[in-house]
Parts: C-alpha cells; structure tokens; sequence
C-alpha cells in the first residue's frame, strides 16, 4: 500500500481510520479543476511519507463522509490521528506547504490534544 493513495467510502472508512494512527484524507470530485491540480501533490506527498496513510474521498460519490466533515468547498485536506481530527482546511496546497503542514501534524502533541478534547467534552 506504500506510495499510493487509498480510496476512502463509507464502507471502509472507521477500519481505516481505527487501524492507523495518522491518516490524511483528500476530499474531491471529478469536475473539480483545484482537485485535479492537487492530485499530483497528494500523490507525490504520499510517495515521499510511505508512513502515513493517504487516502482520498470522492465527494460525489460519498456525500455521507464529506457531510460528516462539513466538507463546503474542495479540495478539503483533512488529517486525522489517533481518531481525532486535528487539521481540515479546503483549498489545493502548494506542495511546500503540504510538506510543512504534515511536518506540523507529526509534531503535534497528541496527549495534549486528548486532554484538550476531554475538557470540551467535560
């Protein structure tokens, strides 16, 4: 599975994102222009963190995933780790700035995240 991306439905979404600790998720469509011009970044980002799950949501024909993150506009990247999302922003990422923004989700604290998510649920 290395290098590639996965193709994420509503069938297999929970086991994907339960049995990897980080999964990156690239909402998009068919007819969406940006989409297409992200694609190969995603691609290349993927190849180059073989670690890391990519997967990718097509929101034309999973409505019920791209709703469950308040997905408006695409390409929306999303980055979930241990269950939690701790990035969603649309827009199609320059690849310098994909880099720096999976740099920044490796760096996250996750302990501190679930506390954080504990205290708003208290």
């Amino acid at each position: 599975m290395s290098g590639s991306t996965l193709e994420l439905t509503k069938d297999n979404f929970n086991e994907v994102v339960d049995q990897n600790d980080f999964v990156l998720i690239d909402f998009w469509a068919g007819w969406c222009g940006p989409c297409r011009q992200f694609a190969p970044v995603y691609e290349a980002a993927a190849e180059e963190n073989t670690d890391l799950v990519f997967a990718k949501v097509d929101t034309e024909a999973q409505p019920e995933l791209a709703a469950a993150f308040d997905v408006r506009s695409i390409p929306t990247l999303a980055i979930i780790r241990d269950r939690t999302v701790i990035f969603a922003q649309p827009g199609a990422l320059p690849a310098p700035a994909l880099n720096e923004v999976i740099k920044q989700a490796r760096a996250v604290d996750m302990d501190e995240v679930r506390r954080q998510v504990e205290d708003q649920q208290q």
